[in-house]
């Protein structure tokens, strides 16, 4: 057998068995016992609920992983990439049109093999535990606003990193940086371009809870350039908030599920928790870290570029940088595992620290208790998970955890 199928055999099916071991120890590790600390937070039919909202998710998710790990491996084994190699050289358009064209049919099928579950997922099972809100008409335009988007903004980042390797010396370091300044510049036009597509943000109305937020903020020197409301229930009732943008021109965004559901010293707390990470440089931290991960994924990518070997393992008649950087993906996917278990340690480390200045900053720890468990409890979330589960997956640390350090840093203080 081929080494590179062999490994990348041992990849797909390690992955899939290591999701399973996983989220079955996730789901026995639900405790049937209502933790002391949300005993008047949750009712018995209300956390019975939530745990089999939990199992039903994890269901959902592996026969997900199931059907996808199997097309995958098929697809692999017969030859199915080669085929859209065909496909793709018929049109005789030259290098970089012809990866276009390979990498569009490849998503595009993924694309399409995905709704069925979407469906699922939105329309059965967040239907059933009072999660959707979401129309056939808002789906459906997702869904062709997403593939739009992919084509306007990754066809072109795709095309310059096909021309780079095929072109220039040092590829790798020229990918690097044209994809850095690339994630920087949408980091910048987000805000104002790409999620005004898909929701609707309206400047908050005069009142209360405008006037607490813009008083805190003015009392940590944390400039905002506006406070909007965001369409979130458009979707799903589940609540949360945000910032867009940087600097002078940062904006607070709040779902409007947020505001019905939590008092004004409620939402304080939680938009004091989001300044907390802008001021424990999080954001800066994190940037930094994603391009420094950029640049080894492209480093290591220069050394497999048009490999026969790894060609022979997907049954390809022609070598090619486009689907190089498919085949690619499979060898990388533990050294981006590695990468997203650190990444996840350290947001964890980062949620404590934003916590820490949520509490001390405006010292209403009882409020962003009640916040916390709230959100907790309406986005039914697991209260005990599995350590392992934590570490692999959690970029938040369990919501008991993050309670128990409020109280003690209250305490401390």
């Amino acid at each position: 057998m081929n080494v590179y199928l062999a490994v990348i055999l041992v990849i797909l099916l390690g992955e899939y068995i290591l999701s399973l071991i996983v989220e079955n120890l996730n789901v026995k590790a639900a405790s049937p016992v209502l933790p002391e600390e949300f005993s008047a937070a949750y009712d018995t039919e209300k956390y019975k609920k939530s745990q089999n909202y939990l199992k039903e998710n994890t269901h959902f998710k592996l026969a997900k992983e199931t059907f996808f790990t199997a097309i995958i491996l098929v697809f692999i084994l017969v030859g199915g990439f080669d085929s859209v190699d065909r496909i793709a050289r018929v049109f005789g358009l030259g290098p970089i049109l012809t990866g276009l064209i390979f990498a569009g049919i490849i998503l595009l099928a993924a694309q399409v093999l995905d709704i069925p579950f979407s469906i699922y997922h939105t329309f059965v099972l967040e239907e059933k535990y009072g999660f959707n809100r979401t129309r056939a008409r808002t789906f459906v335009l997702d869904i062709i606003k997403g593939l739009s988007l992919t084509a306007i903004i990754g066809a072109p980042i795709f095309a310059a990193i096909l021309w780079f390797f095929a072109r220039a010396s040092f590829a790798w370091l020229w990918c690097w940086i044209a994809v850095s300044i690339f994630q920087l510049f949408l980091l910048f036009i987000a805000p104002t371009v790409i999620l005004p597509l898909f929701n609707k943000f309206t400047p908050l109305e005069d009142g209360e809870l405008k006037q607490a937020i813009q008083q805190y903020a003015a009392s940590q020197s944390f400039k905002i350039k506006g406070i909007f409301k965001m369409d979130a229930s458009r979707r799903s009732s589940k609540s949360n908030a945000f910032f867009m943008g940087f600097g002078k021109y940062r904006r607070i965004a709040l779902f409007d599920t947020l505001i019905e559901k939590h008092s004004v010293e409620e939402v304080v707390s939680i938009l004091a928790h989001e300044i907390g990470h802008y001021k424990n440089h999080h954001f800066l931290k994190n940037v930094t870290r994603s391009i420094l991960t950029t640049g080894v994924m492209f480093f290591i990518l220069s050394l497999f570029i048009n490999n026969p070997g790894l060609f022979a393992a997907f049954k390809m008649e022609q070598v090619s940088i486009y689907a190089s950087l498919f085949f690619f993906g499979f060898l990388y996917a533990p050294i981006s595992m590695l990468f997203s278990i650190l990444g996840s340690f350290l947001s964890r480390r980062y949620e404590y620290q934003a916590d820490a200045y949520a509490v001390s900053t405006y010292r209403r720890p009882e409020a962003f208790v009640a916040a916390l468990k709230k959100l907790t409890v309406a986005n039914l979330s697991n209260l005990t998970p599995h350590p392992l589960k934590v570490f692999l997956d959690y970029s938040h640390p369990p919501v008991l955890k993050r309670i128990g350090a409020i109280r003690e840093k209250t305490v401390r203080s």
